[in-house]
């Protein structure tokens, strides 16, 4: 299995540039790859700084990338769950910490942003 960085999978999802596309497109179409918790990560600050994609449109984004056939993710479970609450308005950075979080307690944070877009998390999002 290969693994792939965030400039593969921002080639894949956007096209912006057909040479780097059709490869990127290539290697993920030709057998299994792996895209670990942090490429999607930064896939996710790429495509809302440098391409303006919504929150939403980033989740629905890497939400198909993660269902093909051939794509591996570290945290399968984690990332549905950090998708579902990204499309929801959740910072998608914040909605995989929350995931990361889940066997505590409590997250703390002076991010009112993050406080207020988890009220329904199955953990307390609070200022510490």
């Amino acid at each position: 299995m290969r693994a792939v960085d965030a400039n593969v999978v921002v080639r894949y999802l956007t096209g912006d540039d057909p040479t780097q596309a059709a490869r990127a497109r290539a290697v993920i179409d030709a057998g299994d790859v792996f895209v670990g918790t942090t490429v999607l990560l930064e896939s996710d600050w790429v495509l809302r700084s440098v391409y303006g994609f919504s929150g939403k449109e980033v989740a629905v984004a890497l939400r198909g990338l993660a269902g093909l056939p051939n794509v591996r993710v570290e945290s399968p479970a984690m990332l549905a769950e950090a998708l579902d609450r990204a499309e929801n308005g959740m910072d998608f950075a914040d909605a995989l910490h929350l995931g990361s979080a889940a066997r505590c307690d409590a997250m703390l944070t002076f991010d009112r942003r993050f406080i207020d877009s988890a009220k329904d998390s199955p953990i307390p999002v609070t200022e510490p």
